[in-house]
């Protein structure tokens, strides 16, 4: 399992640092949401989970993010949601 923690992200820069440095991108990683859905559609761009099964994240701390940012949340949420080789779930804290 993995940990995005977005407590202090004020900008899409460190959001997309944030998750970069969590699931290990590589460093060719583009830092833009197609980028981001790429590497979450893409195992062989993530840090290895089990045998057939999807990458476990837990994001975090997104609640201010989401207020200043209302509508980079909301792509944010849908590529979390087409991930596919992760399972992305939501926590506040």
């Amino acid at each position: 399992m993995r940990r995005v923690d977005l407590q202090g992200v004020v900008d899409k820069d460190g959001f997309m640092e944030r998750c970069a440095a969590a699931l290990e991108l590589p460093s060719w990683f583009g830092r833009n949401w197609d980028a981001l859905a790429d590497a979450l559609g893409d195992p062989g761009q993530l840090p290895e989970a089990p045998e057939g099964e999807a990458l476990a994240v837990v994001v975090t701390g997104w609640a201010a993010f989401e207020a200043a940012h209302p509508e980079q949340w909301a792509i944010a949420r849908e590529v979390f949601a087409q991930a596919s080789a992760a399972r992305i779930r939501l926590e506040l804290g």
